[in-house]
Formats: C-alpha cells, sequence, structure tokens
C-alpha cells in the first residue's frame, strides 16, 4: 500500500536519521529498490521526475506499475510514491490524481509571494486527499559549483514566511547542494540548515546527495535533514556495472540480461546508503 511521507519523516526528524528517496527511471529499477528495501524492512520514498515521468509513459503508467509490483512482492513496508520537482500545480494535480501519494511543488524560480501563491495552491488540492507536499525555498542548481549554488541558498526568514504561508509537510532549502555532479566540493551551510530546523517544526530535505562526503551527510542530518534525495549515485553505479558487462559479454543483446547486469550494483547501493543515513540513529 502506498502512503504519503508525513509519518515517515516525522519519526526520522523525532530520531535523527535521514528516510532516502531514490529516484526511479524505470520498471526494473523500481523492482530493485523495492527488493532491498522490502529485505531491509526500511521504508522508502520513490521519487519520479516530470522528464522519467514521460520516459515511462505518463504517471497514470508509474502509478499503476508501482501498485502492482507492492501487491505481486507483498510489500510490507511503507513506499512512498513522490512527485520530484513538479514545475506548475497543473503537473502536481495530474500527478495526484493519477494515484501518486506525495508532490513537490518547485516553485522556487519565482519570486517568493508567487511560490507561496503556487505551493498553497497545490497544498489546497494535496491536504483533503491524503497527499504529502514538499516545496523548495531558495534555488537548488543543476552541475553547478557550490561557489556559484550559494547564490541562490536559502535565507531563514523567507523558509519561515513560505512554511506559514502554506502548511507545507516538507521544505528543501537551498543551502550549498546541486543536482548532477558537483564541480569541485560541495560546500553546504550547516549554520542556516541548523537554525532553520529549529525555526521551522516540519522535516528538512537534502536534493543533490550524489557526491557529498559521508561525513557531511551525517552532519546534514544532524542539522535537521530528514530525507535525502538520491537518483544520480544510482544511474553513475548502474551504468558503470552494464558496460562491464557488455565489454565482457559482445555477443548479448537480450534487453533483459543487460539492464539486469546492473541490479547488484543498485541494490549494494542502495543498502549502503541506507546505512550511512541511519548511521546516528537514536
Amino acid at each position: 500500500m502506498l502512503v504519503n511521507f508525513i509519518e515517515m519523516l516525522q519519526d526520522a526528524k523525532a530520531h535523527q536519521y535521514a528516510v532516502a528517496h531514490f529516484n526511479i527511471n524505470n520498471l526494473e529499477w523500481t523492482e530493485y529498490i523495492l527488493e532491498e528495501m522490502e529485505t531491509l524492512k526500511r521504508p522508502v520514498i520513490l521519487g519520479v521526475s516530470e522528464g522519467a515521468s514521460r520516459y515511462m509513459g505518463g504517471f497514470l503508467v508509474v502509478a499503476s506499475f508501482v501498485k502492482a509490483l507492492l501487491k505481486t512482492k507483498k510489500m510490507t513496508i511503507p513506499v512512498c510514491l513522490h512527485l520530484d520537482h513538479g514545475s506548475s500545480f497543473e503537473v502536481c494535480k495530474e500527478a495526484i490524481d493519477a494515484g501518486f501519494t506525495s508532490v513537490m511543488i518547485d516553485a522556487s524560480r519565482h519570486l517568493l509571494s508567487e511560490n507561496i501563491q503556487i505551493t498553497k495552491e497545490v497544498v489546497s488540492y494535496a491536504h483533503p486527499l491524503g497527499v504529502s507536499v514538499e516545496a523548495e525555498v531558495g534555488h537548488i542548481d543543476s552541475n553547478a559549483s557550490s561557489a556559484d549554488s550559494k547564490a541562490f541558498n536559502a535565507t531563514v526568514e523567507d523558509a519561515k514566511t513560505l512554511y506559514e504561508k502554506t502548511e507545507i509537510d516538507a521544505l528543501a532549502p537551498a543551502l550549498g547542494s546541486v543536482h548532477g555532479l558537483y564541480q569541485g566540493e560541495p560546500n553546504l551551510d550547516f549554520d542556516r540548515m541548523l537554525e532553520i530546523k529549529e525555526t521551522l517544526p516540519i522535516p528538512l530535505v537534502l536534493h543533490g546527495g550524489t557526491g557529498i562526503e559521508d561525513e557531511k551527510i551525517k552532519k546534514a542530518i544532524a542539522s535537521g535533514i530528514s530525507k535525502i534525495n538520491i537518483n544520480t549515485e544510482l544511474q553513475l553505479v548502474w551504468s558503470k556495472a552494464v558496460r562491464a558487462f557488455l565489454e565482457e559479454n559482445k555477443d548479448v543483446y537480450d534487453p533483459r540480461k543487460i539492464i539486469g547486469s546492473g541490479k547488484d550494483a543498485i541494490q549494494n547501493r542502495v543498502r549502503e546508503i541506507v546505512m550511512l543515513f541511519e548511521a546516528g540513529r537514536m
């Protein structure tokens, strides 16, 4: 059964660990992640970007095969199906109507007043349906240097204003992380992260988890992060494993064998990430 993320993130916040959000890109990846998380008996958030949704056939297709996998595999863990970086109210509504149990509305490119207006509209639609809502303040860029990304960092005042005027369930404040691969060393603003944690009652989210050193991940969790998004990391380990398989098996053409050759790499990395996110669990 699919759930929203509220209960799992509140538990993470209370016990100082982070719930893993893994982006999915196809049926096989979803199956690999769910199998490993069921083995670990840990809750998981399956993130779906707009681009990945289009690739997989749309929100309804994604929600349908995720629900089917949960039933077929007799899953017992809490699973949240989450729209990652929904660009508009209309996109969030489409995902919700298709069966997603959580959405992120990313109106961070707009002025704060517009961000609030768009986010409020999403919350008003989502909450009566039991769907959780994440929002972003500041702006988390892609493949930027840490120095560049800091120009878009969230302020405590903006984070507080966005929360109070929208009643969101989780907040992703831009604090130096970036999506994709980092250019240079990640430079997270832990002081502001902690200040936002102490100001807001809701869990905080760290985007761009790939490439951040383990010790900084642990420090981020100690500073209030309760959900960490991972996508590029699984892409890297999967593609490396598949390339090695194809190099050793040049005559193989069966796509099931090719895609499946990256299964162990994904599941091993998922296990390592979950253990890292729970290293300081209280």
